[in-house]
Parts: structure tokens; C-alpha cells; sequence
């Protein structure tokens, strides 16, 4: 009995400021991964302050004229007060702001997705592993259900049922994310529930819910935190997708997805630019997550340090 009550019921979990320095030294020790870091900050702070960077509100019909549509890139309006640095869609607004509150659209839908369903599968992944028996089988069986069938076929049935909207891409996404954490976090879960913190923990009779919460939830932080870069980006992906299909984002709030395909049909004319530049914008978006989640799976998986 002594020897249990000499063993921590706290887990060694949470990183102390050395080894936060340890993994940020390791981080950006990598170049290609300083540059995702700081082209994700950029772009994010795009979106955030798209406001007071576009010169124009592309949701403001007051603003916009029909005369200066699909305006090449460096043209001047009707009036010649401004410049359209990248040109003008087919409804006569300025790309340049419709790219970054398009960007705005992208990314809330893609952060927001990813938080609730990292919220959602980290809960249910590791209460399958800590109950385990046939609460562990049924969560299993449906988490193996999920990922059995294509992403994009699924949304677009929920969407052709749910109807356009930002809410209902974001449910959607997060139907199509969960069960990716949950297999995460399960499998980590696991592997904390036979270590001797766990054991000592169960024997001092503490609540459940703070042996999940305070002891095992954490150690399984850091896979989830690549699996939630990784999804941000795949979320976004999949939104562009659905948004093009006219399946996700209303024409009022275009994102990336929207503005490429409302360039589609002027490609042929020579009219590039209309899905060129926002194509681009959703390349720079998508590598840039990916870069990160690539430097974050090398520093938290033990086998990259052998």
C-alpha cells in the first residue's frame, strides 16, 4: 500500500517550458516548416482583418459595377479611383477583396469544423477506450462505419439534404471529421490506461471524469494536435470541393470553392485570372497547413528521433 501511495495520480503530461522550447527550437529548425508557419499566420491574419485590407466590400451591391466586370488584372474602375490589383470577377467586383473575405469564409469554416469534431472524437474516443467492453465494440464498429465510405459522397448527401449555408457545411464537415479523432485518441488512450499514474489513480478512488480529463486526456494531445492541422486543411479542401459542386457556401458569402467556379465558365475565353488567383490563394492555404502538420508529426512521433 505505500508503495501505491508513492505513485503520482497525476501523469507527467503537460510540457514544462524547456521542452516547449525543445519542440519550437525543433520547429523551426526546419525551413520549410518556418515558411508554412509564417504563410498560415499571413494568410489567417488576411482573412481576419479582410476589413480593413480589400478596397472594396465584395457583399455590398452599392459598391459594386456591372461595367467593370472581368476587368484584367491592373485595370483602373469606371471612375479611376482605385486599381484592381488582381482584376474583377463576372459580377464586377474587385478579386482581390473578394479572395480575402472569401478567405475569411475558408478558413472559419475549415478551424471551426475541425475544433467541434476534435471536441467531439477526443471525447468519444477516449471514453471507448477507458470503458471499454461493448461501449468500446459499438463506438469502434461505428467510428470503422464512417471511415468505410468517400468522404465527398457522403457530404454531398448530407448537403443535398441540409441545403447550402455556412452552418450546414460546418455540421457536414463535422459528421465527416469526428471519427478520426476518436480512432486517435482511442488508440492513445489505451496505451495511458495500463500505465501505474492510471492504476494509482483508481485506487485512491478519484472520480472518472478526472482521471479522463486530468490524467489521460492529456497525454493524448499531441497526435490530436497533427491530426487537427491535417483536417483543418482537409476540411477546407472539401468545402472548395462542395462550394464548387454549388453544393456548400451561399453565393452571398462565396469562399475560395465559390469564386474558382464562378471563374470556370471564362476559362476558355482567356479570363483566367477569375479562378487563378483565388486557386492559388487555396494552394498557398492547403500547403501551408500541410507543412506545419508534417513538422508537428516528426517532432511528437518518437520514431523520427531514432
Amino acid at each position: 500500500m505505500s508503495n501505491i501511495s508513492q505513485i503520482p495520480d497525476k501523469a507527467p503530461v503537460l510540457p514544462k517550458e524547456s521542452l516547449l522550447r525543445e519542440w519550437a527550437g525543433a520547429f523551426f529548425s526546419s525551413k520549410l516548416a518556418t515558411f508554412g508557419f509564417v504563410m498560415a499566420i499571413l494568410l489567417i491574419l488576411a482573412a481576419v482583418f479582410a476589413h480593413w485590407i480589400a478596397q472594396q466590400n465584395p457583399y455590398d451591391l452599392l459598391q459594386l459595377d456591372i461595367l467593370d466586370s472581368r476587368l484584367p488584372p491592373g485595370s483602373e474602375n469606371g471612375m479611376g479611383t482605385y486599381t484592381y490589383l488582381l482584376g474583377t470577377d463576372g459580377q464586377g467586383r474587385d478579386l482581390f477583396s473578394a479572395i480575402m473575405y472569401g478567405l475569411r469564409i475558408s478558413l472559419m469554416v475549415g478551424i471551426g469544423s475541425a475544433i467541434i469534431a476534435s471536441v467531439v472524437g477526443t471525447v468519444v474516443g477516449v471514453s471507448s477506450a477507458y470503458f471499454g467492453g461493448r461501449v468500446d465494440a459499438f463506438i469502434m464498429r461505428t467510428v470503422d462505419l464512417m471511415l468505410s465510405f468517400p468522404s465527398i459522397l457522403i457530404a454531398m448527401m448530407i448537403l443535398a439534404y441540409l441545403g447550402k449555408g455556412i452552418g450546414n457545411v460546418i455540421l457536414t464537415l463535422v459528421i465527416l471529421e469526428w471519427a478520426y479523432y476518436a480512432r486517435t485518441a482511442r488508440g492513445q488512450a489505451l496505451a495511458e490506461r495500463q500505465k501505474e499514474y492510471v492504476e494509482a489513480a483508481l485506487n485512491l478512488a478519484i472520480p472518472q471524469w478526472r482521471i479522463m480529463l486530468r490524467h489521460i486526456l492529456p497525454n493524448c494531445l499531441p497526435p490530436l494536435i497533427v491530426i487537427g492541422t491535417l483536417q483543418v486543411a482537409r476540411a477546407i479542401t472539401l468545402e472548395a470541393t462542395m462550394s464548387f459542386l454549388g453544393l456548400g457556401v451561399p453565393v452571398t458569402e462565396p469562399s475560395l470553392g465559390l469564386l474558382i467556379s464562378n471563374g470556370y465558365q471564362y476559362m476558355l475565353s482567356g479570363q483566367y485570372w477569375i479562378s487563378f488567383f483565388p486557386g492559388i490563394t487555396l494552394l498557398l492555404t492547403i500547403v501551408s497547413l500541410n507543412l506545419v502538420s508534417d513538422r508537428l508529426r516528426e517532432i511528437f512521433n518518437p520514431r523520427s528521433h531514432k
